[in-house]
């Protein structure tokens, strides 16, 4: 049938729905289904608009390029299966797309109906192949990041985020080109043509996505709920004939279904003096109709309105009151760092906690293992708020995410990081390298003797106290940050604190863009 006159028999289905019921309702007897009924059984059993289009796409581009595999070798040609069996299972969701409801949230409702797609996908990403087709495979494993399109809401499209990954999979193919251009022969020829035809795959799959899945996978309105979903549900074969529930139900003679089978059955139920479930019941007048604007109590007070709370959503968590991660204070000999995380002031019972870390590959405390390097042997909350590791010489200290805590260093080492850390203090000897601070709010650090450097990035709120040795040895690089104070004592002894420049005054001299610092600084 025409694609055009599709809308026109729904119509016409609908009118046919409604003159069953009149004639259930006068008690006439009911014809034989007419031609129109008989047309919609027949469309009952042909497949969805959507998933025609679908096979069609698998057969004018996957079909082909999972020919071209195979002309590479068995191993290739392995892997062209499990590429038309992920396909596939993308097929089984679209059919549920066609038969169900879209469910609150589809992207966890359709994940166990996934499991052929995901199953096909662990294979291709665990084969172990030959050495020459190593960027074969990686152009396969950037290019099936498109199947995950199922899973996207806009924005993007499914067509856009499908197309993204073309410049991905372009990347390796295009040394695929590199290496068999020019070369001739057969075996050339068909790298080539692995190539052309896995970005025709992706641009065909594009294709169909703009025109049927626009704003995500697309669902049935009128389908049935998608709690009585099945796993394993739909064929998954591009030469099956499911179901289309987008066609409205045929509206039989002997009351098979729809409307003239409800009709029938309630007259069924009726008792020998013709009462049955409806008898009885009173016509709803129109000053009685409470979803109209007019609708008022019979004592005139007004129509009752949904309660405010049942109307504002629940306002969700603010992303301070997420939970950390468990606490962590250990050293990874590999590249010298010690990684203090998740630390609180709550993290020590009994206000004072003693942990003692010894090297993993010595398991040995005290011990002086070169002349280059020292190891920290001992970790030691002193109070609820402070924690000290000693002895850290030419190491780098990573802390992350630790809140409400004072961190003490003793010893030289080579740098500090501070990473998303919250009202945290740090203080530290020796920084031979640098002192980087990123991503962090109302924190304070302090050389207590030299650091040549301090950077400054995406942080609110930072103390930086120096001695007076390094003031004029020490240097800062800032961006995109708030709040910044430096303080140092001078001759005298007394403390001074100055604000690290946000605001400045651009000009072009020259053709070259020079800067100075706001007047608000001097």
């Amino acid at each position: 049938m025409s694609e055009h006159l599709k809308p026109l028999c729904g119509v016409l289905d609908g009118v046919l729905e409604r003159l069953a019921a009149i004639e259930s309702k006068l008690g006439l007897s009911q014809s034989a289904p007419t031609p129109a009924a008989a047309t919609a059984a027949s469309e009952e059993e042909e497949t969805h608009p959507r998933l025609t289009a679908y096979d069609t796409h698998i057969q004018n581009a996957l079909l082909p390029f999972t020919a071209t595999c195979t002309t590479l070798g068995p191993e290739m040609s392995a892997i062209g299966t499990h590429i038309h069996s992920a396909w596939l299972g993308v097929r089984i969701v679209i059919e549920l797309g066609t038969n169900y409801k879209r469910p609150s949230d589809p992207v966890t409702a359709i994940q166990p109906h996934l499991k052929p797609c995901q199953e096909a996908i662990s294979k291709i990403r665990s084969a172990r192949l030959d050495r020459k087709f190593d960027w074969h495979v990686k152009a396969i494993n950037e290019m099936l990041a498109s199947v995950s399109w199922v899973c996207v809401s806009p924005p993007p499209t499914p067509a856009n985020f499908v197309k993204d990954t073309i410049g991905a999979s372009d990347f390796w193919a295009n040394k695929i080109r590199k290496e068999y251009k020019g070369k001739g022969g057969e075996e050339a020829e068909n790298h080539i043509k692995f190539c052309d035809g896995m970005k025709g795959l992706v641009n065909d799959l594009a294709g169909y996505l703009k025109e049927y899945h626009l704003s995500g996978l697309a669902w049935n309105p009128h389908g049935r709920d998608f709690s009585e979903a099945k796993v394993g549900e739909g064929s998954g074969s591009a030469g099956s004939k499911p179901k289309a529930s987008g066609a409205k139900a045929p509206v039989a003679g002997g009351g098979s279904g729809g409307a003239g089978a409800i009709f029938a059955e309630l007259k069924q139920k009726q008792t020998g003096d013709g009462s049955s479930a409806a008898t009885g019941l009173k016509k709803v007048s129109r000053d009685q109709q409470t979803w109209r604007k007019e609708y008022k109590k019979p004592d005139g007070a007004a129509a009752p309105q949904p309660s405010a709370a049942s109307t504002v959503p629940k306002a969700k968590p603010a992303s301070g009151d997420k939970p950390l991660g468990p606490p962590k204070c250990e050293y990874n000999d590999r590249g010298c760092k010690w990684s203090v995380e998740n630390q609180t002031k709550e993290t020590c019972e009994g206000g004072v906690c003693k942990v003692t870390v010894t090297d993993p590959k010595q398991q040995v405390s005290l011990c002086l293992l070169s002349s280059k390097q020292y190891i920290a042997l001992f970790v030691i909350f002193e109070s609820t708020t402070n924690l000290s590791i000693y002895d850290l010489y030419s190491n780098q200290v990573y802390i992350y995410k630790c809140q409400n805590v004072t961190i003490q260093i003793v010893g030289k080492l080579k740098s500090v990081i501070l990473d998303n850390c919250t009202r945290c203090a740090v203080v530290f000897d020796t920084a031979i390298s640098a002192c980087e601070i990123v991503n962090c709010k109302s924190v304070q650090v302090q050389a207590t003797n030299l650091c040549p450097s301090f950077s400054i990035d995406k942080t609110d709120g930072c103390v930086v106290h120096l001695t007076n040795q390094a003031v004029g040895l020490t240097s800062f690089v800032t961006s995109k940050s708030s709040e910044m104070n430096v303080s140092w004592p001078d001759d005298k002894g007394e403390v001074k604190e100055a604000p690290i420049p946000e605001q400045f005054h651009h000009r072009i001299v020259n053709g070259s863009v020079t800067s100075q610092v706001s007047d608000l600084y001097h």
